[in-house]
C-alpha cells in the first residue's frame, strides 16, 4: 500500500490522500485549494490519476476544503461511489449546489467586467453539475466496516462538525488513519472525539498545531454583547458561517433568553443555508449535544427567514434585535445588506464569531478601519465592532495530544503531519517529537509514503 498527498500539505486547503494497493485507488477526501490564488490555480490542473481507475472516494467531513472537488471529478466522468456519514451527505447536497453557484456567478462577473485573460471565464463547476454529483454520495454510518476493493473502511466520530469523522483504511496487512478535522473535548454543540485506534500510519491535522484556545466563559462574554447593545437600543449584527457556528449560536442566544441573563428581544436567522443545516442539525440530534427538545426550542424562538422579501422586512423591526446572517468573514451574503443599514448607527453592535482570513472585510473591520466597501460604495463605521473568541471547531495542539494519549497507539506509530500551514507544522512537530513517543514528519505536496 502507498499514500500520494494529493493535497493538505503544508496547507491548511484542498486535502486530498490517494491510497493505492496493488488492485485498487482511492481517495481519501477530495477537498477544493481555496484562499490565496497560486493555491487556487491548483484546483485547475489535472490530477496525476485516470478518473475511471479510481475505485472510490471516502469523506472525513463536508466543509469545501475536504469534499467540494468531487463535482470537479464529475464534470471530468468521475462515477464511482463516495462513501461519507449520512450527515455529511446530506450537508454535501447543500453545500456544493452552492459552491457551484458561487462559482457561476463569479464567472459572470469577471466576464462582464473584462477581468479575465480568457475571453469567456468557465466556473470550475456549475450548481448543477454539483446537483448531479450528489448523486454518487453513498451514506454509511459510524463503525460500519465496508470494502472498496480489496481495502477495508471505518469512520469514527470526531466531533469538529455533524458527520465528521476520522478514517481508517485496512489493505496489505497495514492500517492508515486519517484524523480528518479533530474537534474540541469540550465543544459547546459537539460531542468530544472518539479516540483513534491502533494504526500503522496516522495523517494528523495541524490547523492549530501552534495554537492554543482561551480559557473563555463564551456564553457570559455573548451574553454582555447581547446585554450592552440592548441597554444602547441598538442591533446586534452577527455574520456566521452556515454550517456549526450558525447553529450554536443559535443555542447560545435562546439559552441566555430562557435562563435570563438577557432580554427577550427578537432574534432571526436570515440565511436559506443556515437554515437548511439547522434542519440537519436537528435530524441527526443524537450526534451533537442537543436533544430533540432543544432543537425545536431553537426553531420556536428564532425567525428563519428564507425569501429576499422576508430578509429585506427585517429593516422594518423597531428596538433591538439580533441578526444572525452568511456569510461568516462577511466578504458576502445577506449581512452585507444589513451592514448598509446598520454601520452607520453608533447603537448597533457587529459580533465576528469566527477567523477573519486576512484580506476580508471581517478582518479589515477588526483592525479598525473607518470604512467599508458594499456594493461599490463605501460605508462608514459607527457601529461597535466586537470578537468572541474561542468558537473555533479545531482542537489545539494540546488537545490534539491528548487525543492521541486516549487513543493509546503504540510508539511505533509513525505519524505524518498535514492540513497546516508551514509555521503550524514545525512548531507541532516539535511539540510531539518533545512529549510523545511517536516518530513525526511532514509530508510535501505530491509526495509519496509507502508502507
Amino acid at each position: 500500500m502507498r499514500v500520494v498527498f494529493l493535497g493538505g500539505t503544508e496547507t491548511v486547503t484542498g486535502s486530498k490522500y490517494l491510497v493505492e494497493t496493488e488492485t485498487t485507488r482511492i481517495l481519501v477526501d477530495c477537498g477544493l485549494f481555496q484562499g490565496y490564488k497560486w493555491l487556487r490555480k491548483r484546483n485547475w490542473q489535472p490530477l496525476p490519476l485516470a478518473i475511471d481507475e479510481v475505485d472510490g472516494i471516502v469523506l472525513t467531513h463536508a466543509h469545501l476544503d475536504h469534499s467540494g472537488y468531487v463535482p470537479v471529478l464529475y464534470k471530468h466522468g468521475y462515477r464511482k461511489p463516495v462513501y461519507t456519514h449520512s450527515a455529511t451527505a446530506e450537508l454535501c447536497r447543500i453545500l456544493w449546489p452552492d459552491s457551484g453557484k458561487i462559482q457561476e456567478e463569479d464567472a459572470k462577473y469577471l466576464e462582464r467586467h473584462n477581468l479575465s485573460k480568457h475571453e469567456k471565464p468557465e466556473p470550475l463547476y456549475t450548481a448543477n453539475m454539483a446537483v448531479n454529483a450528489c448523486k454518487l454520495l453513498h451514506p454509511v454510518e459510524f463503525q460500519q466496516r465496508f470494502s472498496i476493493g480489496d481495502i477495508t473502511v471505518t469512520l469514527s466520530p470526531v466531533g469538529h462538525i455533524l458527520g465528521a469523522a476520522s478514517v481508517v483504511v485496512e489493505a496489505d496487512g497495514k492500517r492508515v488513519g486519517f484524523s480528518g478535522d479533530v474537534g474540541r473535548t469540550n465543544d459547546l454543540l459537539m460531542k468530544p472525539p472518539k479516540p483513534m485506534p491502533h494504526v500503522d500510519v496516522l495523517m494528523l491535522e495541524s490547523t492549530y498545531g501552534d495554537r492554543r484556545h482561551e480559557e473563555t466563559d463564551l456564553e457570559a462574554e455573548l451574553a454582555k454583547v447581547i446585554n450592552d447593545t440592548a441597554k444602547a437600543g441598538g442591533v446586534l449584527l452577527i455574520p456566521s458561517f452556515a454550517v456549526g457556528r450558525a447553529q450554536l449560536l443559535q443555542h447560545m442566544i435562546v439559552a441566555l433568553m430562557d435562563e435570563q441573563r438577557v432580554p427577550r428581544m427578537p432574534v432571526y436567522l436570515d440565511s436559506p443555508m443556515a437554515i437548511s443545516v439547522s434542519g440537519i442539525y436537528r435530524t441527526h440530534h443524537e450526534h451533537h449535544r442537543l436533544n430533540e427538545t432543544q432543537c425545536q426550542r431553537i426553531e420556536q424562538a428564532v425567525k428563519y427567514t428564507h425569501s429576499v422579501d422576508e430578509s429585506k422586512a427585517i429593516a422594518n423591526q423597531q428596538g433591538p434585535h439580533i441578526i444572525i446572517a452568511g456569510s461568516g468573514m462577511a466578504t458576502g451574503g445577506r449581512i452585507l445588506h444589513h451592514f448598509k443599514n446598520w454601520l452607520g448607527d453608533h447603537r448597533c453592535t457587529v459580533l465576528f464569531a469566527g477567523y477573519q482570513a486576512g484580506g476580508t472585510r471581517g478582518a479589515k473591520m477588526l483592525q479598525g478601519v473607518e470604512h467599508i466597501k458594499l456594493h461599490g460604495e463605501w460605508v462608514p463605521i459607527r457601529a461597535q465592532i466586537r470578537n468572541l473568541e474561542g468558537m473555533s471547531g479545531h482542537a489545539d495542539y494540546v488537545e490534539l495530544k491528548e487525543w492521541l494519549e486516549a487513543s493509546k497507539m503504540p510508539a511505533s506509530t509513525k505519524i505524518q503531519l498535514v492540513h497546516g500551514e508551514p509555521e503550524a507544522l514545525e512548531k507541532f512537530r516539535d511539540y510531539l517529537s518533545e512529549f510523545s513517543p511517536y516518530e513525526v514528519d511532514i509530508p510535501d505536496y505530491m509526495s509519496i509514503l509507502r508502507l
